[in-house]
């Protein structure tokens, strides 16, 4: 019964838009409030000297964004939003809490290594398209910075002893970051980019060295009106 009257809803939620749509005229003002979703390829940089390439990792992100016109064609807007992102990396930086404190260390011998976290995002974007009031498909180009303050992360290890060791939120984790984005493409299909400009962790060593890793994400981003 729920899945029959959900799909009720979807159905008459549709034909309202297309309604919406097609009421409008080439020239009209509009706005492409869009929910997103991206999936994307992973991986810090900027890692310290002793830390070799992570493994394969992925990164997942949801939300909602709003268009605020800049132009009576559409073409040109800027863009916030609000969404959800969570990040897996397989990464070779050994990470332990000891009193409070984070020790970061080199460990070939551990099995596995992973580190998760779950974060707000907040997207801010000037946006450039080819669309107008009628035309769904069309080319586009949005960038700019993408804000994101972290609900929670967790470090996992296994060492070769078989002990799992896991740490969740660490003192030197760097709550509030922030990285520049660009989308591109046409229709639903877009590449997406998002280079972080700023360090996962603060006040962090290894070996002496300051640990300034970072974060790039490149995958894909679709978007639904």
């Amino acid at each position: 019964m729920y899945k029959f009257v959900f799909s009720i809803f979807l159905t008459l939620l549709g034909l309202n838009c297309m309604a919406q749509k097609d009421s409008l005229q080439l020239g009209d003002r509009y706005a492409e409030d869009q929910i997103y979703a991206t999936i994307s390829y992973a991986q810090f940089y900027n890692q310290p000297s002793v830390i070799t390439r992570s493994s394969f990792s992925f990164a997942l992100s949801s939300g909602f964004i709003k268009d605020i016109i800049l132009n009576k064609k559409g073409t040109f807007a800027i863009a916030m939003g609000v969404g959800y992102g969570f990040d897996s990396f397989n990464h070779k930086l050994k990470v332990d809490e000891v009193n409070n404190t984070s020790v970061f260390s080199s460990d070939n011998s551990i099995s596995s290594n992973f580190f998760k976290s779950h974060n707000l995002e907040f997207p801010l974007e000037i946006r450039w398209r080819t669309s107008n009031a009628n035309k769904y498909n069309f080319w586009r180009v949005y960038t700019g910075v993408k804000f994101l303050y972290n609900l929670s992360n967790t470090f996992d290890y296994l060492d070769n002893n078989n002990m799992q060791f896991s740490y969740r939120n660490i003192s030197s984790y760097n709550k509030f970051q922030y990285g520049l984005t660009i989308s591109a493409g046409y229709d639903e299909f877009n590449i997406n980019v998002f280079y972080g400009m700023t360090p996962v962790f603060n006040n962090a060593t290894i070996n002496g060295e300051n640990i300034q890793t970072k974060i790039i994400k490149f995958g894909l981003i679709f978007y639904v009106l």
